[in-house]
């Protein structure tokens, strides 16, 4: 079967501060993310036909994984994927706006950065209860997107370069309610460098 384990956050817990604090940082890599991990494990023991195959693959591919266990890989194998791309997103001394490549995508899609980021925290706004907002790729084009709980947009055949996580237990340690102020924030935090390699990809 295949075994996940919990990648390390690239970088301090502290590293965000002031914009994402540091217990919200270690509470929702070292005990939500690792929950992801060894749930995933045990929702696909004994799965020996996913063996070699990465998360990624799992989730493309997610109408090959039988009907009792699909859902629990859905929740599991999306919030380790997920997360996963989450902490690359993100780093100290981020923010700005995208250069290159990307930039000039986002240009064209949005009307520039401001377009994006508008488009972002818009659908991670209105996304109603938990879930994710998303910059991904469709067929080639840039796309703005929000999905619920954990699903990736890799069930449906998009690629995700940027997501940011609207789960409470995201930011309600320093934010509470105020999913905006949070979204807001969190662009300090944007990793481009990352998110133009794996647009690049």
């Amino acid at each position: 079967m295949p075994e996940f384990t919990l990648p390390p956050l690239p970088y301090a817990y502290e590293a965000l501060e002031p914009h994402i604090d540091t217990l919200t940082m270690t509470i929702h890599h070292d005990r939500h993310h690792a929950t992801y991990v060894t749930n995933l494990n045990a929702a696909l023991k004994g799965q020996t036909a996913f063996d070699g195959q990465s998360i990624e693959d799992i989730l493309k591919n997610i109408s090959q994984v039988p009907d009792g266990i699909r859902q629990a890989v859905i929740n599991n194998g999306g919030g380790h994927a997920n997360h996963t791309l989450f902490w690359e997103n993100m780093g100290p001394g981020g923010g700005g706006a995208p250069g290159g490549a990307l930039g000039d995508a986002i240009q064209a899609a949005f009307g520039g950065f401001d377009g994006l980021k508008a488009a972002v925290n818009d659908a991670g706004v209105k996304r109603f209860g938990s879930g994710w907002s998303w910059l991904v790729l469709d067929g080639g084009s840039l796309k703005v997107i929000s999905t619920a709980n954990q699903d990736s947009p890799l069930m449906a055949g998009q690629t995700p370069l940027l997501g940011v996580d609207v789960w409470e237990h995201a930011y309600y340690l320093k934010y509470q309610n105020f999913r905006p102020k949070y979204l807001e924030a969190w662009w300090n935090t944007v990793n481009w460098a990352s998110v133009s390699s794996r647009f690049a990809g």
